[in-house]
């Protein structure tokens, strides 16, 4: 299973993909420019220690997209639309995993400020641009903060909440998202739940700042690990 990973040259792409590719998973970095892509690559390379990393490239996102069987987006909302017009046309019968938070940073505000958009949430928006497409959508990776990625030589201490209509693409998502060491998934349900899931993001970014620290995650309790 080849993961591409759109938008991956940012600090929560670059950190899923220094995650799979350092955990065995083929992995394509998808960036505008295919040089950004590539330098992407470099860092990781450089942060593990390692050169030629054959489980890893990067490209742009049109040709990242074009051999992935399973996309995660990772772009800030105001890149959204426009990166997801680049692909459209090459996402018919993937899984596109939606990673994007609605920050009021994205628009000039406070990135602990959630902004409302029309579509409910940011995954249900890529919903709407990609209708005519035969693509699934789940929404997951939201609520993981960029630093508990990076930092890759601990466990990452969150639950990852993940919504969806298509019971089966999302047991997929959910099975990925698993093999982040110490990511324990949960299936929230259907995609609309993204909504609530999303606010949880510049709530999180306010207690790092508010606690002067990087690696704020959540803990679901109570209910049973399957």
């Amino acid at each position: 299973m080849k993961i591409a990973i759109i938008g991956g040259t940012g600090d929560q792409g670059l950190g899923l993909a220094l995650r799979y590719a350092k955990s065995g998973e083929d992995v394509v970095i998808g960036s505008r420019k295919a040089e950004k892509a590539e330098n992407a690559v470099a860092e990781i390379e450089n942060l593990l220690g390692k050169t030629n990393i054959e489980n890893l490239e990067g490209l742009s996102n049109p040709d990242a997209t074009i051999i992935a069987d399973i996309i995660i987006l990772t772009v800030p909302l105001q890149a959204q639309k426009a990166t997801l017009d680049s692909i459209k046309d090459y996402v018919d019968g993937k899984i596109i995993i939606d990673a994007t938070a609605s920050l009021s940073s994205n628009i000039g505000g406070s990135p602990t400020e959630f902004v409302e958009v029309w579509e409910g949430s940011a995954a249900e928006r890529t919903a709407a641009i990609l209708k005519d497409k035969d693509v699934s959508i789940v929404s997951a990776y939201s609520n993981i903060c960029s630093s508990s990625l990076m930092n890759h030589e601990e466990k990452i201490d969150c639950d990852c909440l993940v919504c969806g209509d298509d019971d089966e693409s999302k047991l997929k998502a959910i099975e990925l998202v698993n093999k982040l060491p110490g990511v324990n998934a949960i299936d929230c349900g259907p995609l609309s739940r993204t909504k609530i899931v999303e606010k949880i993001t510049p709530l999180l970014i306010g207690l790092n700042i508010k606690n002067k620290s990087h690696h704020a995650g959540i803990r679901i309790t109570g209910l049973d690990k399957k």
